[in-house]
């Protein structure tokens, strides 16, 4: 497959579906979209994704017809959003997988949010340390409290070693016991 063809490809399905019209106000448009590149998941991820996250779904899809790089009804492309912030997921080629050098991060409130999304998108994936895990389309996650970069980042440079050394020891990461180690004295 020319690859140079289907970047192009993928770019103009991406930009024609950009310019979709929603009914009802425009909301402000996101000026920067997480696009991620499956080998040939990105239908199967795009539909496990949307089951994770309240308030997602599929914003437009484009599938290749006769004649295509791959079987007609093949997807392509699909526009999504997730929690309300938006992604592209391309159907692209197995020469780029995913790594750990970019992760979508999920800020939660409570151990059972975390604990709720830990367990889901650890499902068929692999956890990892400190928070961290891999789905299992390969993609790099972080489950982690809000509060994580406040205690991490304490002007009290033994409570903030505390906490880091807490969360050293930890796959998916315990609120109750970072904020323990933060609080010793």
């Amino acid at each position: 497959m020319n690859t140079i063809l289907l970047l192009l490809v993928l770019l103009a399905t991406g930009l024609m579906s950009a310019y979709v019209l929603p009914k009802g106000p425009a909301p402000a448009p996101q000026r920067i979209t997480t696009a991620l590149w499956f080998e040939n998941q990105a239908e199967e991820a795009v539909r496990f994704y949307c089951t994770v996250f309240k308030d997602s779904k599929v914003l437009s899809e484009n599938r290749w017809g006769e004649g295509g790089f791959m079987p007609k009804g093949t997807l392509i492309s699909a526009r999504f959003q997730l929690a309300g912030q938006e992604f592209l997921a391309i159907n692209g080629s197995p020469k780029s997988p995913f790594t750990d050098a970019i992760s979508l991060s999920v800020p939660c409130q409570t151990q059972a949010e975390i604990d709720v999304y830990w367990e889901k998108l650890t499902a068929g994936g692999a956890p990892g340390r400190c928070g961290w895990l891999k789905d299992k389309y390969g993609v790099s996650w972080q489950v982690v409290p809000s509060g994580l970069e406040k205690l991490l980042g304490d002007p009290d440079p033994a409570a903030a070693r505390r906490v880091g050394e807490a969360m050293m020891k930890m796959d998916k990461l315990d609120i109750a016991t970072l904020q323990k180690a933060h609080d010793q004295r």
